[in-house]
């Protein structure tokens, strides 16, 4: 489906936008001529954008005065990634309610806000892990195949707020004709957040990353556990096209999956990593070990509706990611996002 459209028309805000995802889009939608305004509660990126000329302005999502903040224009599009989420969050500050807080009290505050100002459009990115519990079933899951929580995870919080959060979309759609799209994203890579994260609260680089640095010093890559297990991950850039493609959709409303459509093994994700940054003329070397566990669970996701009502579909492979990934980490034009990952990490206080 192609939708054609007047960008000039276009004023779009977006809150979230000091953030990985955040940064590629506002950038993106500058360089396709959107007007556009970028907003988050960290401040830390306000000079990246004012370097750029792009308005910034610093809002707490969970307090509903700050939106008086906002500037008066007329926007016709929000764009919501703003969330709060294990992967940030250590040990030393975990609160659980941050969790209702900025993810459902935060998106409230944002749909209200929409509401009052007769904005017509929000288009709302989500995680995929309030599913976790039907990934146990092998198969593509669809947008119709429903939702369910695990409540034994460091994701449970984080998965019920989004749920709320989800609902609460829903809810301004029938009640206030809001034209609501929610992206059910898996994880995103892309240059700036894929070296350290937080797992269960404490600071731990990523398999990821581990198998990058391990091809690039050309030491063996070991493959944990069952090297079938598989996840469905998705490249930053094609999620940027898929919100692009959104705002100029009139048509447009509910969920969408947002991802590869397929499930790649930890085996072939070792395998292509090595082939792309091996760093000498030998062969690669990689190790199963079955014996060791991975804690890793498979899921993929059916990508028909977006096919088909957005007209968008991935055009990276995992491979073709990775020497993209290559081009952007050179690049370093994105290099304010892994100093404030470092930042964060180097923090880190263990919560005795």
């Amino acid at each position: 489906m192609t939708i054609n459209s007047n960008i000039s028309e276009h004023n779009i805000l977006v809150f979230g936008a000091a953030g990985f995802m955040g940064t590629y889009l506002v950038n993106e939608l500058i360089k396709l001529g959107y007007k556009v305004t970028a907003s988050d509660i960290d401040t830390s990126t306000t000079s990246y954008y004012q370097e750029q000329n792009i308005p910034f302005i610093a809002i707490d999502i969970t307090k509903a005065s700050d939106f008086e903040k906002l500037n008066k224009d007329t926007y016709t599009t929000v764009i919501h990634l703003a969330a709060h989420q294990p992967a940030n969050v250590s040990d030393s500050n975990d609160q659980p309610e941050k969790y209702i807080n900025v993810n459902v009290l935060g998106t409230l505050n944002i749909l209200k806000y929409c509401k009052n100002q007769q904005i017509k459009k929000i288009i709302y990115a989500s995680s995929h892990r309030n599913t976790q519990g039907l990934w146990k079933n092998e198969c593509a899951l669809t947008e119709d195949d429903g939702r369910l929580v695990k409540f034994d995870t460091e994701y449970t919080l984080f998965s019920i707020s989004e749920t709320a959060a989800q609902d609460l979309v829903e809810y301004f759609c029938v009640q206030h004709n809001l034209q609501g799209i929610v992206f059910r994203l898996p994880p995103v890579y892309g240059y700036g957040p894929h070296t350290e994260i937080f797992k269960e609260g404490k600071p731990i680089k990523t398999g990821f990353q581990i198998f990058i640095d391990k091809a690039m010093s050309c030491e063996p890559i070991e493959v944990w556990g069952n090297c079938d297990t598989g996840r469905d991950i998705v490249y930053i850039k094609d999620v940027i096209n898929a919100f692009t493609l959104a705002i100029d959709n009139p048509v447009a409303r509910g969920l969408y999956n947002i991802s590869s459509g397929y499930k790649l093994s930890l085996l072939e994700e070792a395998e292509t990593i090595a082939d792309v940054f091996w760093g000498n003329e030998s062969k690669p070397t990689i190790i199963k070990k079955p014996e060791i566990p991975n804690h890793i669970d498979s899921f993929y996701y059916n990508i028909k509706k977006a096919e088909k009502e957005l007209g968008w579909k991935p055009k990276f492979s995992f491979k073709e990611m990775l020497y993209d990934f290559i081009k952007e980490t050179s690049s370093e034009k994105y290099k304010h996002l892994l100093t404030k990952r470092k930042n964060n990490i180097d923090q880190y206080t263990p919560n005795n």
